[in-house]
């Protein structure tokens, strides 16, 4: 369904539930992450009527989401902490075309964020059926079916700002090259990308 070249490491979910804190505050600030994006698009294009209302759904549900995993930070007696560099990202937005075309600019910050929906949902699902925490496994099922509606909407909102064609051709450009960029990244259980 997602598409993705390469699958996660079965290794990471073994590795990640070793630092279960550190996953957590990964994720709260992915959450938070998420909603900054889409706020700033909408600060961008405010124009585009179709993407303002799916966004502002997809902002006010990972807003909740961040309270949420803070919520399950403190049940577990972890705090917060520092932001972390998110090097998955910043790779990521490597992948994207430079372009004074507007409409194309949109396009390509939607499909990497539709990159990082369907990655973050491959973890999720990982995390639902393998951690050994019954009730992460129930809360990371949420967020993995949230993901997948995100990862949708994103595509979706790509093929609304340009044509098919171009959507197909860069979304396969962006899912080869993230293969890559998995392939580079050394296999870490302290972040979900």
């Amino acid at each position: 369904m997602l598409g993705l070249k390469l699958q996660t490491d079965p290794r990471w979910v073994n590795i990640a539930e070793q630092s279960i804190s550190e996953i957590l505050i990964d994720h709260a600030f992915c959450e938070q992450k998420a909603a900054s994006s889409g706020i700033s698009l909408i600060v961008h294009y405010p124009d585009k009527d179709e993407m303002v209302k799916e966004l502002t759904a997809i902002i006010a549900e990972e807003w909740g989401h961040f309270r949420k995993v803070l919520k399950e930070l403190d049940k577990r007696g972890f705090k917060f902490g520092k932001a972390r560099k998110d090097r998955y990202v910043n790779e990521l937005q490597k992948l994207t075309i430079k372009t004074d075309n507007r409409d194309k600019k949109l396009v390509e910050h939607l499909l990497v964020l539709a990159m990082i929906e369907a990655r973050s949902c491959e973890r999720f699902r990982i995390l639902s059926l393998h951690i050994n925490d019954e009730e992460l496994k129930t809360f990371y099922h949420e967020f993995m079916v949230s993901e997948a509606g995100h990862y949708r909407t994103f595509l979706n909102l790509a093929h609304l700002y340009a044509d098919a064609d171009y959507v197909k051709q860069r979304w396969q450009a962006i899912l080869a090259g993230e293969a890559e960029i998995m392939k580079q990244m050394e296999l870490r259980g302290d972040r979900v990308h």
